[in-house]
């Protein structure tokens, strides 16, 4: 993921007023953001429990490591497909359908992560 590193204000500001000098085109800094380098194992399911607690469809009491999406927390195939675009996106990873396909409980994602982390 990349963000926009955006200069002062005050360049913008300059250009608001036709008596201050003309703005000079400004160029920003492009930074990447790394979201998921060196994660322990305990951060990497924290942050999958976190995930499917926040799920407005799943009951928190029952979000567990060994919880299924579909017997446990009562998700469809659709909202599984949410679940792992949430955990790609949390740590910034591209996990590929036939893998994705195989991501049936947050532990079978915290090990798809971290396995992707040990690679790293």
């Amino acid at each position: 993921m990349f963000r926009a590193l955006r200069p002062a204000t005050s360049v913008y500001r300059a250009a608001l007023y036709k008596h201050a000098a003309p703005a000079r085109p400004v160029a920003l800094t492009f930074a990447r953001m790394y979201a998921s380098s060196g994660l322990d194992r305990n951060a990497i399911e924290n942050r999958v429990l976190d995930i499917l607690k926040g799920f407005n469809k799943v009951d928190v009491n029952k979000v567990s490591l060994k919880a299924n999406f579909n017997k446990d927390l009562g998700l469809d195939s659709l909202d599984a497909v949410e679940v792992v675009m949430a955990i790609e996106e949390e740590f910034s990873i591209e996990i590929p359908d036939k893998d994705a396909d195989e991501i049936k409980s947050a532990a079978d994602a915290v090990e798809y992560v971290s396995k992707r982390e040990d690679a790293h």
